[in-house]
């Protein structure tokens, strides 16, 4: 990992299959916060999550595909190498010991912030990386709670703070609201459908070669 002088994102998920609605949150994310690019990491084995249909390898080989042709997104196969189950907290520091002056953005949608107390190491994660939040343009936050307190605590309202700081703050930014569900995706390949303009043709491609998701029982 190179050096950079500007932020850089990190978005993980299972990506069972990776879809317009994950690359376009990253793309929006990218552009607001300026941010050097952002790496797209498969996870090996989630932790609090039931376990993805498709292999590690196979997520990881329709992630490259599904951004090979826009620079500002990475495929990134460190927790795939890992082969352990995928705890946040381990990749960022992994990147972390490679990039001791990067600031690092975890990017996360408001959902998944709700829960963040949960996550394993959470206040590590804070000592490490900003997080920034995604959210639906009239999404309501919470007022009360160990959420609201973080928020009051750390939120911020500049986006130049993640290039100056290296970690801690909490940013938030609506993002377009794009209703795709990799369950709905991989249900519909399942029954025979098409399910085309919801993820990037060669990732189809990818699936129907495979004979991915082909299993209703399966999904």
């Amino acid at each position: 990992m190179h050096q950079s002088k500007r932020a850089v994102g990190i978005l993980g998920g299972t990506f069972d299959p990776i879809h317009f609605g994950h690359l376009r949150l990253a793309l929006e994310l990218f552009q607001a916060f300026d941010l050097d690019h952002i790496r797209i990491i498969p996870c090996y084995q989630p932790v609090h999550r039931k376990q993805p249909i498709a292999s590690p390898e196979d997520r990881m080989a329709m992630t490259r595909r599904a951004v090979a042709s826009e620079s500002a997104l990475k495929a990134d196969e460190t927790e795939i190498k890992r082969k352990e189950p995928s705890y946040t907290i381990d990749t960022l520091l992994d990147f972390r010991k490679k990039a001791p002056q990067v600031p690092f953005c975890i990017l996360i949608g408001i959902d998944a912030f709700l829960g963040f107390t949960s996550w394993h190491r959470w206040q590590d994660i804070l000592d490490n990386a900003h997080l920034i939040v995604a959210h639906r343009p009239n999404y309501h936050l919470p007022h009360t709670g160990i959420v609201a307190k973080l928020l009051r605590e750390r939120h911020s309202d500049d986006a130049t703070i993640i290039h100056k700081k290296i970690h801690g703050c909490i940013l938030l930014h609506p993002i377009t609201s794009l209703e795709i569900s990799a369950t709905d995706i991989r249900k519909q390949i399942a029954m025979g459908k098409n399910p085309r303009y919801l993820l990037p043709d060669n990732v189809y491609e990818y699936i129907k070669k495979r004979g991915t998701y082909s299993v209703v029982s399966s999904i």
